[in-house]
């Protein structure tokens, strides 16, 4: 992903083939010149998304099994696998404690630990990671999984405790942050706290689109704005900061 200084948004966590129109969501992003991960739910998702983000400058197309429908699709593990070789970003994966998915924790723990050490055997993959109501368990994982320099960590929608968070940043996780989470007074918190090189933005629409009828992708500057009032920074500011991060974040 070549970065410009003339285009520095961000949505770094984004599922672009769930809006109505998918090639019109992607193009509507290369339009605006934002850089979006566009994540999948599914690795058979995986193959058209790529195709239609490769063929873009700021789009990319990430591989992956979402916690939640582990119960359902934990046998496209091997498929997940298999295009692994693909692509270096890896997302949604993770896992999910809450009372609609905890029947499934067990699996979705031996899911993840396989797509953890995968990606640590092929090195340079870097992951939106998953993890609610469960961040002890996620953060063991990756520390058990993914060795130091074989791979990065984005975990998106972070909603553990301080601890668990300054835990994150020491093991070299980033965190990206979306517009709900600045809303949200425990979120705040958590989010002044963190390191701001470790800092990008995400929207996760359309999950997080509230506008009736919006079909196209969702507006990343709420969550740009709503960072640079809690750290008092200017627009521009705020904007040449997560570029820098996401720059160091792809090496």
């Amino acid at each position: 992903m070549t970065i410009r200084q003339t285009a520095r948004l961000v949505d770094f966590h984004c599922h672009l083939d769930l809006y109505p129109d998918h090639a019109a969501a992607i193009q509507q992003r290369e339009r605006e010149r934002v850089f979006t991960l566009t994540v999948t739910t599914t690795p058979r998702a995986f193959p058209r998304n790529k195709e239609l983000a490769d063929r873009t400058k700021y789009v990319r197309a990430a591989l992956g099994l979402h916690p939640q429908l582990v119960a359902d699709r934990a046998k496209e593990l091997s498929i997940w696998k298999d295009y692994l070789p693909s692509t270096r970003y890896v997302g949604e994966v993770g896992l999910d404690a809450g009372r609609r998915f905890y029947s499934s924790f067990d699996e979705q723990k031996v899911v993840f630990a396989e797509i953890l050490s995968a990606c640590a055997e092929a090195r340079g993959k870097i992951l939106s990671v998953h993890s609610v109501r469960c961040a002890k368990v996620v953060l063991d994982t990756i520390d058990a999984r993914m060795p130091v320099g074989r791979g990065r960590v984005v975990l998106h929608w972070f909603t553990g405790s301080l601890p668990e968070a300054r835990r994150a940043a020491e093991m070299g996780c980033y965190f990206s942050i979306n517009a709900a989470m600045i809303r949200n007074e425990r979120s705040v918190a958590l989010v002044r706290s963190l390191p701001k090189e470790r800092i990008l933005t995400e929207t996760d629409g359309p999950f997080t689109d509230n506008a009736v009828g919006h079909d196209g992708p969702a507006d990343v500057r709420p969550a740009r704005d709503g960072l640079a009032k809690l750290f008092q920074m200017g627009a521009e500011e705020i904007d040449a900061l997560i570029s820098d991060n996401l720059r160091e974040l792809l090496g």
